[in-house]
């Protein structure tokens, strides 16, 4: 399979004739090659983002809706062939990859009412005067996406960018390139005008980092790895881009001992372990009251165990780790628990499935006994790795459960809603859930705290990230 950029409605070539290799994460072999673009794609498809925005903007707003609702639809309509490009193309379970079709339709849904009911504000002084403002387009947008949720987030940046009547000039990652480009397909079938949506492919530190200097770009929306924001924030700050990051999380999830445990430790395996945990919201270090501990410990390493390891195609709960160099990267982290003094009570180490032996397969790992200051406990490891650690009182818990440099989010197990409301308030997280983990209502803010991000994505947050307002004046 080669892919190609997607620019003014056209499926092209890389302008240098260069692509890079497409690694299948289930059995480690190339299945297809992606363009190695670099900034002479990107100049060519903000070009044709800036001839298609002025029409864009200007399209009515039923029609926006029209346009955005047939996407989504196509994608419920291929909903089985876009799930099982995800899955070769990403290593996750197939029925996982389903799930997030679903998602990935709701995005377009969900942004395309949106443009019918965005609407702004007005403020009269008395017989002096009425203010009005005006939440216009920004123009050409730059969304980069990562290689986790590829369509998911792929479309949760590019709905509301549109939705607000800009032109998106995206990058999709090398890693999970597939689903980005069956989306242009469908937005071709779905009637969206030529050059409102452009898919540049490659590194980003190539194509991405074209897209994030480019003079045309006005905003960017990036999603992934902390240290990549920083390096992002350096370029586009001194342009005075908006930026929206969503980065990096090392995320808490606290089990009190009043607790439905039942419920505590089947939502836990999920939260820790889904999609390989390469989720940015999964819990990585679970705290447990000590009352409970040994109980929650030896249910959780049970339960851990059932999880079936293997082709993603096949009914398996874990798939495969998305490349070489992040199951090698999860691998040295579990060697590194040892050395902190971890304690490895399942898993730690790589499996080779019959039929799969050279995927990229780690069996899903809890360790104890690490310090909760540790770099295991500190740093994002974003694999099938947690830690599971006691605490005695809330105070205790607050402290080691903001003790690391990010803030995405946390997840608080227990029956007592003063303890809910106090945790919630003191937790230094961007969203916290109670009793549930991943429920998430669209219309909602969603973004991190600290070396988590900046800004907010989801909602009307969305749609004025996309916008720029402009107040108006009219004297009576």
């Amino acid at each position: 399979m080669k892919l190609s950029n997607f620019i003014n409605g056209a499926f092209v070539a890389p302008i240098n004739g260069q692509y890079l290799d497409n690694f299948q994460p289930s059995t480690g072999l190339k299945y297809g090659e992606i363009p190695d673009s670099d900034e002479a794609d990107v100049v060519l498809a903000v070009e044709a983002a800036k001839k298609a925005q002025p029409a864009w903007s200007n399209t009515p707003a039923e029609e926006k809706f029209k346009i955005m609702n047939r996407i989504a639809e196509l994608i419920d309509a291929k909903r089985e062939e876009l799930a099982k490009a995800e899955s070769i193309d990403q290593g996750k379970p197939f029925w996982l990859a389903k799930n997030e079709m679903n998602r990935a339709a709701q995005n377009f849904r969900f942004f395309a009412t949106a443009t019918m009911q965005f609407a702004s504000e007005s403020h009269a002084m008395e017989d002096k005067a009425i203010n009005y403002t005006l939440r216009q387009p920004i123009g050409v947008v730059g969304c980069i996406s990562p290689w986790n949720l590829p369509l998911y987030l792929f479309s949760w940046k590019i709905a509301p960018a549109i939705a607000a009547g800009n032109a998106v000039v995206a990058k999709p990652s090398e890693f999970t390139p597939v689903t980005a480009f069956m989306l242009c397909e469908i937005c071709n079938e779905a009637g969206l005008p030529p050059g409102v949506l452009n898919v540049v492919h490659g590194l980003g530190g190539k194509a991405g980092q074209a897209i994030v200097e480019s003079e045309f770009t006005k905003a960017i929306s990036f999603t992934g790895g902390t240290a990549t924001g920083k390096h992002l924030a350096r370029t586009a700050a001194p342009m005075f881009k908006k930026l929206s990051l969503e980065l990096g999380g090392k995320n808490p999830n606290i089990i009190f001992a009043d607790a439905d445990l039942e419920k505590a430790i089947k939502t836990t395996v999920n939260s820790s372990f889904m999609n390989q945990g390469e989720i940015c919201l999964c819990g990585s270090r679970v705290f447990v009251q000590r009352s409970v501990y040994n109980e929650v410990r030896d249910k959780l390493v049970a339960e851990v165990n059932k999880l079936t390891i293997g082709n993603p195609l096949d009914e398996n709960r874990i798939g495969a780790i998305v490349s070489k160099p992040h199951f090698e990267k999860v691998l040295s982290y579990i060697a590194l628990a040892k050395e902190e003094g971890g304690v490895i009570l399942t898993g730690g180490k790589s499996v080779q499935p019959e039929g799969f032996e050279n995927g990229w397969y780690i069996a899903p790992t809890i360790i104890e006994n690490l310090p909760f200051d540790c770099r295991c406990n500190t740093e994002e490891i974003f694999g099938p790795v947690i830690s599971i650690t006691p605490f005695d009182t809330e105070e205790e818990v607050l402290m080691m459960a903001n003790a690391t440099e990010y803030g995405l989010a946390a997840t608080i197990w227990t029956t007592n809603l003063n303890t809910a409301h106090q945790m919630a308030n003191k937790l230094q997280m961007g969203i916290v859930w109670v009793n549930c983990w991943l429920l998430r209502d669209l219309r909602t803010p969603f973004g991190g705290t600290k070396s988590s991000g900046v800004g907010r994505e989801g909602g009307w947050e969305a749609m004025k990230f996309f916008t720029e307002p402009k107040n108006v004046c009219i004297a009576l």
